[in-house]
Order: C-alpha cells, then structure tokens, then sequence
C-alpha cells in the first residue's frame, strides 16, 4: 500500500523542476510555503465538513485530497511519506497518553 505514497513522492520530488504552467504541483511551489499551508488548509476544512454529512465517499474524496497536499507540504520541506511512516512505526505500540507526555515542550 505504501508504494502509491513512494510513486507520489518520486512525481512530486520531479514536479520541483517543472514548469509552473503546465504543473499544478510546481505551480503550488513557486508560490512558496504559504500557498501550501493554505491549500492544506482548505482541505483540512473540508474534510472536517465532509465528515459531518453521510457521504462516505466524499470523505474519502476529502482526505485523498488533503494526504496529497500534505505530500506536496513535506516535499516542499524536503521530507517524504517515509518520514512520517518511520514516525508512525516509532509510536506503534505505545500508549497515546505516555507518547504525548514524553514530547518535549
């Protein structure tokens, strides 16, 4: 399942050389940081209001499109999907409450 999260990296990583015009991903980076964390945004919005109709699959929708951007976010910070599955490994297994608490400030 994870090799669709590599393939995204791999197009995503190859869209920072690409032209801004033909590419909505390389259009999104030559914004710069703002314009992604607003579009994670967005999506991040309307996925909490996704959530609260019946529409299962517009959720679904909803998500697809705020993993992606947050994709196009780690790749414009030079980070990847296994950054963040190499966290999620760290953390499995071990109780929410005591992961939290051993966060620094």
């Amino acid at each position: 399942m994870s090799d669709i999260l590599e393939h995204l990296a791999q197009t995503l990583e190859a869209r920072k050389g690409a032209d801004a015009a033909q590419s909505y991903v390389a259009s999104l980076y030559a914004k710069g940081l703002d314009a992604i964390l607003k579009k994670v945004g967005e999506e991040a919005g309307e996925t909490l209001i996704a959530a609260k109709n019946a529409d299962t699959q517009a959720l679904v929708g909803e998500v697809a499109d705020l993993w992606f951007h947050t994709l196009v976010l780690l790749a414009h910070k030079g980070l990847g999907p296994q950054d963040v599955l190499a966290e999620l490994q760290r953390r499995h297994g071990v109780s929410g409450h005591a992961e939290k608490a051993a966060r620094k400030p």
